[in-house]
């Protein structure tokens, strides 16, 4: 029991660590040095995505279905999509178009915005540790725990540029640094809850367990290509988002493999 409260807080440790960058940095983190980080995210979440839920998932059904071993998979995948889609249209967005944008920029500066962004795409990573220590807990899946611990690591890394992207352009715009850490910190905060709240729920459900990291997958893969692609390909041509998201994706793999 201790490991596993260790794996639900370590993904929310990384976001702390990287809203406390707003302490030793002056300046807002640049332009290029944003798409850097944002596509080694995105390259972390979608290694997890394939090797830490979707793969797992498919083994843990090839028992009881053959080669109908995909179908929890792809039914999970979809829904998991489906369900940030739903939550997309619930709570405001940062890719608006400018119609949209000037209609609630008084309201939500766009930091805020960016904020309510995080936090948002900060519940399937949560769920995803969540779903993946439930079934070790429970029994009702094939994840190690060493390949758990990598999937929390690996999304602590992640966490680490999204803590600072949130904390230090809200200290620029004048927030005190205290308030702009615990900003980013709140941020953080949905994950270790969303990966309880996963956790009770899927010890009553252990059977569906290959739908529900397939879940997790949809869920963190819809984040990847809504809010973390467009975000490290803004501004001008730069190559620096492509390299960081293979970098990314590399990290996360080997960690997975290495530790599963």
């Amino acid at each position: 029991m201790e490991n596993i409260i260790q794996g639900l807080l370590i993904p929310f440790i990384g976001t702390s660590l990287g809203s406390a960058c707003v302490f030793p940095m002056k300046n807002t983190l640049s332009l290029g040095v944003q798409r850097v980080l944002t596509g080694f995210a995105a390259g972390v979440m979608t290694a997890a995505s394939v090797w830490s839920l979707l793969i797992p998932a498919i083994e843990q059904s090839e028992e009881g279905m053959g080669q109908l071993a995909f179908i929890p998979a792809a039914v999970g995948f979809m829904a998991g999509i489906a369900f940030l889609l739903l939550l997309d249209r619930l709570i405001p967005h940062l890719h608006m178009n400018s119609d949209e944008a000037e209609g609630i920029k008084t309201a939500l500066p766009k930091n805020i915005m960016m904020l309510m962004a995080v936090t948002l795409h900060n519940i399937p990573e949560g769920m995803a540790v969540g779903v993946v220590y439930a079934g070790l807990l429970y029994g009702g899946s094939d994840v190690t725990a060493a390949g758990a611990m990598a999937l929390a690591i690996g999304i602590a890394i992640q966490n680490f540029p999204e803590g600072a992207i949130i904390s230090m352009p809200l200290k620029a715009e004048g927030m005190s640094k205290w308030k702009a850490f615990i900003s980013g910190v709140v941020s953080g905060a949905v994950e270790p809850l969303g990966a309880a709240l996963t956790i009770a729920a899927a010890g009553l459900v252990v059977p569906m367990m290959p739908y529900l990291l397939s879940f997790a997958a949809g869920a963190m893969i819809y984040v990847v290509v809504e809010e973390l692609i467009p975000e490290m390909s803004a501004g001008e041509h730069s190559n620096a988002g492509t390299v960081s998201f293979a970098v990314g994706f590399t990290a996360m793999m080997i960690l997975d493999v290495a530790l599963g």
